[in-house]
């Protein structure tokens, strides 16, 4: 888990979420989500177990696109903007991220 100046302007505390397809339901990745409220946009640095490559974030499975790659102005940051109703995500166990970097 990341903890820098982006978490400690959220309140310094985090969440994992398992974020999945709304289409299809296949799991896109697991993401560090910082401080309350909705997700709106999911930073590059925050993915884990995704590492995007293009300017658009698309379903593996299914092709649908979930969002789009934009800079947000307020921190300089890459992220994408997901569309409205394009993702389901749960929140997780912070475990199954440590289990995850222990099998790279």
């Amino acid at each position: 888990m990341k903890n820098d100046k982006f978490s400690h302007a959220r309140g310094g505390w985090s969440r994992v979420l398992d974020v999945s397809c709304e289409g299809c339901g296949v799991r896109l990745c697991y993401y560090q989500k910082d401080g309350p409220g909705p997700l709106k946009r999911m930073y590059v640095d925050r993915m884990i177990n995704l590492t995007p490559r293009d300017d658009q974030l698309i379903c593996s499975e299914c092709k649908r696109i979930l969002g789009i790659q934009i800079t947000y102005k307020k921190e300089n940051r890459p992220a994408y903007r997901l569309f409205q109703d394009s993702i389901k995500k749960k929140i997780t166990s912070q475990s199954i991220i440590r289990q995850n970097q222990s099998l790279r």
